[in-house]
């Protein structure tokens, strides 16, 4: 299905995508000292990503099952769900835009 053009000013993936100065990437475990049982914490990833007005938004993988953990798909899924978290920040800056000029 083709999407039609917009009538009016909306966010896109690659404003989101203009919006990212740097991302980073870990595992829980690499956050964590002195703990007897790393091996759970080595399952779950984050992915933090810093937007040109140096907010953060975080995304967050988790597997299920060591034998399926793969770090590249972890940092996918991750960074997936940090840009989840940005549609609506930048949905409200948007509207405060919008608003503003009304």
């Amino acid at each position: 299905m083709e999407q039609k053009p917009a009538a009016a000013p909306r966010i896109t993936l690659a404003d989101i995508e203009a919006n990212i100065i740097s991302e980073h990437y870990f595992t829980a475990a690499d956050a964590v000292e002195n703990t007897d049982d790393l091996e759970p914490l080595k399952l779950l990833t984050f992915c933090v990503l810093v937007l040109r007005n140096h907010f953060t938004v975080v995304g967050q993988s988790a597997c299920a099952s060591p034998e399926n953990f793969d770090a590249e798909t972890g940092r996918r899924i991750a960074r997936e769900n940090a840009i989840a978290e940005v549609w609506p920040l930048m949905g409200y800056a948007l509207k405060s835009q919008l608003c503003s000029k009304a």
